[in-house]
């Protein structure tokens, strides 16, 4: 009867998995349903808008793109980055100042990950929580681990069945009711999948569904003026830089050992 603990086995996977996804579910619907009362009006900063759409590393970028622009910072398409006024209008413009370093100069790729984890921007992520336009940490990705799981419980069970099959049965056991019994686990395990499919909405990795909202308001192509033009690095990264020189410095990739 050692068939009968491979399909406990299966159960506790399948159960597992898809217990988890109906939870993560759970916890996704009643987000929806809290944030449906955040401000729709509310409109976002070029730093709150680069956060929600592309984490800490993409307001490190918006700042580097803006100070560049004004000829206050330069960015070499060799990778550097070298300050010109080292004076920051604002806690974003000095905490990458500060993440250059005393020399003034720095390679563009390491000022950039210091300035993502900067206090600064430490706490535009707590206001956004608060605000509810942005999620937790780790808590935006709640909903894809647990469709994850259950996606390595599929190949588990059908293995466990497989071996169950192979091996050797009591006298008067038909193998195909071996098999029948490990279909039930594998599939609640495709049917969790396929709802999953076509019910559940993917969710941003930073941004609350109240927050992809207001993303969703904001220009996705440059505009004539600067602040369309930020805005659109803010919601697509360094990839809707129009300019040459300043796309090749952000493109740029250090050699190992190079700093």
């Amino acid at each position: 009867m050692f068939w009968v603990l491979l399909l406990l086995l299966a159960w506790g996977f399948a159960g597992t998995a898809c217990a988890r996804l109906c939870l993560a579910a759970v916890r996704a619907a009643a987000a929806d349903a809290r944030d449906a009362t955040v401000d729709g009006a509310r409109e976002l900063s070029l730093y709150e808008a680069a956060f929600l759409a592309g984490g800490p590393a993409r307001v490190a970028e918006v700042t580097l793109v803006s100070m560049a622009r004004q000829r206050r910072l330069l960015l070499a398409h060799t990778g550097w980055a070298t300050v010109v006024d080292p004076r920051g209008r604002d806690e974003m413009e000095r905490s990458v100042i500060g993440a250059i370093g005393p020399a003034g100069q720095s390679r563009i790729a390491a000022a950039r990950a210091r300035a993502a984890g900067a206090e600064a921007v430490r706490r535009l992520a707590d206001g956004l929580v608060r605000a509810g336009l942005a999620v937790p940490e780790g808590a935006g990705t709640t909903v894809g681990s647990a469709v994850r799981r259950v996606r390595a419980a599929a190949p588990a069970v059908a293995v466990l069945g497989v071996t169950a099959v192979l091996l050797p049965v009591p006298s008067g056991t038909p193998r195909t009711l071996v098999g029948a019994w490990f279909a039930l686990p594998l599939a609640l395990v495709l049917s969790c999948l396929a709802i999953a499919r076509f019910e559940m909405h993917p969710y941003p990795r930073r941004a609350s569904p109240a927050g992809q909202r207001l993303l969703s308001a904001l220009p996705g192509r440059p505009a004539g003026d600067e602040r369309s033009f930020l805005t659109s690095v803010a919601v697509r990264g360094v990839r809707a830089i129009g300019e040459p020189e300043l796309r090749a410095a952000f493109a740029h990739r250090d050699r190992p050992g190079s700093e």
